[in-house]
């Protein structure tokens, strides 16, 4: 709207420096036609001047041509961001305006080989590589870690089997942002069949990182069977 309000102001505008210089142009005629005995008009005048007028014609004419562009673009944005403003408010619809955060992961994907992972000389991040569910796209595959992007209490919960070799050699622990929080480990016995698991529920900031970190040395079990898992999910936002 105030882009039409600014080509009519320009287009009136327009015409009126026309009429205004076309009058001074035909009075300084009138005037030099009621003493033509004093002086001689001079037309090499009044055809500079049409010039220079067409000259702003053209101007104007050129300015009009941008503005109709411009406003071809900025209905072109007010329809993109209508567009997002409605999925918005269906995505609200549909969740009640609170954000979802879930997912699950087991460490092998269909169709690897039964075997161990590890062991490494360094501390790693498991990646499980098969997901099951990602609402919310917070967790890695690639890298098995999850990064929070909302701010808020979590649930996270992992599992572990270990090497299946005696004496056991696994040590498995909960991360965040490079800190153990919890773990679950085996390494004495003669049984080679054992798992276990462990969970917290944590405050997160946006941007916090948390994933299983294997230690160094150490290894883990995995077959079809999906020993090792690792899921979370957004308790409530804070």
């Amino acid at each position: 709207m105030l882009q039409g309000r600014f080509q009519k102001a320009l287009r009136t505008n327009g015409i009126a420096i026309f009429l205004l210089v076309l009058c001074c142009c035909l009075s300084g005629t009138q005037g030099q036609g009621d003493h033509e005995d004093q002086k001689t008009c001079c037309p090499s005048d009044t055809c500079s001047l049409m010039k220079e007028l067409t000259s702003i014609g053209e101007k104007l004419g050129a300015m009009g041509e941008k503005l109709g562009t411009m406003g071809d673009n900025l209905r072109l944005m007010e329809t993109r961001l209508q567009t997002s403003e409605n999925e918005v408010e269906e995505l609200k619809r549909l969740t009640g305006g609170r954000p979802q955060v879930a997912f699950s992961a087991t460490l092998r994907e269909t169709g690897d080989a039964a075997g161990n992972t590890g062991p490494f000389t360094t501390p790693i991040p498991l990646q499980y590589k098969k997901v099951f569910s990602n609402t919310g796209s917070s967790y890695n595959p690639a890298t098995g870690i999850f990064t929070a992007m909302v701010k808020g209490m979590y649930y996270f919960r992992f599992t572990m089997m270990n090497n299946l070799n005696t004496p056991p050699n696994s040590v498995v622990c909960l991360t965040k942002n490079g800190q153990r929080l919890v773990s679950v480990w085996d390494t004495v016995g003669s049984d080679a069949h054992d798992s276990g698991s462990n969970a917290v529920v944590i405050p997160l900031e946006v941007g916090d990182n948390v994933y299983v970190e294997l230690q160094a040395t150490r290894l883990v079990h995995d077959d079809i069977m999906n020993y090792n898992t690792f899921s979370g999910f957004l308790l409530f936002p804070m």
